[in-house]
């Protein structure tokens, strides 16, 4: 069932193609409005660089967020689905990997135009790096999705979730920005451990929270 969520999800976005093409032509943008900002300075920009990609990230996700929930508030759709015999947490796991799924494909497309615009060298320690990038999109996605499910139905609901998303992953943002230099800089895993752990934690509590009480959340 799981499996048929979840394909479910990426075909309701693969057919319109409407986040993700708004996801690529956003995050785009703002790297095209660094890259002339801080061209002047190369050596700023290096030292800045890990924290300008978590921020396009996550202005990115919340496009991606915000519609998983929204497009099935049309028609009460959401309801239809709640009425299916289908365990609530399972409709919170397929809501999770959909839009963790959403923002990967978004970053395959928008990091190499982040190096590419930003003329950065591509870090050296590949593979740490595309780790912590898929750690942390699965703590976006899950808090996101969280969050998106609990504002669905209020009127403000998109200005809502960043409001109430953005503090809530302020940690795993910080521990994402601060393990990102680690790895660009080259430094040893035993230094930068400890963010990691951070937004691994940060990952296993929002997604037993979220997979725990989505139920309630989906209460009216």
């Amino acid at each position: 069932m799981l499996k048929t969520l979840v394909r479910k999800e990426m075909l309701l976005e693969l057919r319109s193609r409407e986040v993700l093409i708004s996801m690529i032509t956003f995050g785009a943008a703002v790297m095209l409005l660094y890259a002339f900002a801080f061209r002047p300075s190369p050596d700023v920009l290096q030292q800045f660089a890990p924290g300008l990609l978590w921020t396009v990230v996550l202005f990115v996700s919340v496009l991606a967020l915000h519609r998983s929930h929204s497009r099935e508030k049309e028609f009460d759709a959401f309801s239809l689905t709640l009425a299916a015999p289908v365990d609530r947490s399972t409709l919170f796991l397929s809501k999770w990997l959909g839009n963790f799924f959403m923002l990967l494909i978004s970053q395959v497309i928008l990091l190499p135009i982040f190096f590419l615009f930003l003329q950065l060298p591509l870090p050296e320690m590949a593979a740490p790096f595309v780790g912590l990038l898929i750690l942390v999109d699965l703590g976006i996605s899950g808090a996101g999705s969280l969050l998106s499910g609990a504002v669905m139905r209020a009127r403000v609901n998109e200005f809502l979730l960043p409001l109430l998303l953005f503090p809530m992953v302020t940690p795993l943002m910080i521990s994402a920005v601060k393990s990102t230099a680690a790895i660009m800089e080259g430094q040893p895993f035993s230094q930068w451990k400890l963010w990691l752990q951070l937004i691994v934690s940060f990952v296993i509590v929002f997604g037993l929270v979220g997979y725990l009480i989505y139920d309630y959340v989906c209460e009216e």
